[in-house]
């Protein structure tokens, strides 16, 4: 795949960067083009959501707009290039704000949406196994009811960086509004429950786009369901 350079004014040859295990990054002078299957709307979505994160002191690459005001072209976006040195999400576990009044991004839906809805974001419940999503329903479903808040999705090391500006949040693609115990389990503080719940979003996630990685979730993720239903099962 060959980015459109000329759509952002851009000229060079694009070096490929770490990470972006579902899509291509590459990386063209001070700045960073990714492939994307998100929409033009869902892209937009971020860019108020970035400025709510400024007033809190944290930062994000926003989108670039192309020449023609588009921010996705050809199935690309563009971005500013962010220097500086990983950090640990423990960084971050005082920091992350809990921020609300967002619509849901275009395209997406919540966890608790998705125990009806077959389809949301990267998860399309319709085309796997009945036995598997109905469990993975009911790890979301467990989880208590709460106002849905900006959730980023993927808060890992390579997702932070650390500059003397401060820290800046990388890779917005899963980002949407949801449970706050899906980050909180990735910044270490989350319940059991958030923490099962959360791993039944990332077998979702990636049963189309990585099988390999979501069949061997899964396979631990039943095993520890039949435990549970057989402790459940067990005589005092």
């Amino acid at each position: 795949m060959t980015p459109p350079l000329a759509a952002w004014g851009l000229d060079g040859t694009p070096a490929p960067l770490p990470g972006g295990y579902r899509n291509t990054v590459l990386r063209v002078g001070d700045h960073v083009l990714k492939s994307t299957r998100r929409s033009e709307a869902a892209v937009a979505w971020l860019v108020p959501v970035m400025d709510a994160l400024a007033a809190h002191g944290l930062s994000a690459p926003r989108p670039i707009r192309a020449a023609d005001g588009r921010y996705v072209v050809d199935g690309w976006t563009c971005e500013p290039f962010v220097a500086g040195h990983w950090c640990g999400p423990n960084a971050l576990r005082r920091l992350w704000p809990r921020l609300g009044g967002f619509p849901q991004r275009p395209g997406f839906a919540a966890a608790r949406a998705l125990i009806d809805l077959p389809a949301g974001g990267d998860i399309d419940l319709s085309r796997m196994p009945v036995p598997l999503a109905r469990a993975l329903r009911k790890a979301w479903g467990a989880v208590p009811k709460r106002g849905p808040c900006l959730v980023h999705g993927d808060l890992n090391r390579s997702n932070l960086i650390r500059s003397d500006r401060g820290i800046t949040v990388i890779d917005w693609d899963e980002a949407r509004m949801d449970h706050p115990g899906f980050d909180r389990f990735a910044l270490g503080s989350g319940t059991p429950t958030e923490a099962r719940a959360a791993q039944a979003w990332e077998i979702a996630c990636c049963w189309h786009l990585e099988p390999a990685r979501a069949r061997g979730l899964a396979r631990g993720f039943i095993n520890d369901t039949r435990k549970r239903r057989n402790s459940d099962a067990s005589p005092c």
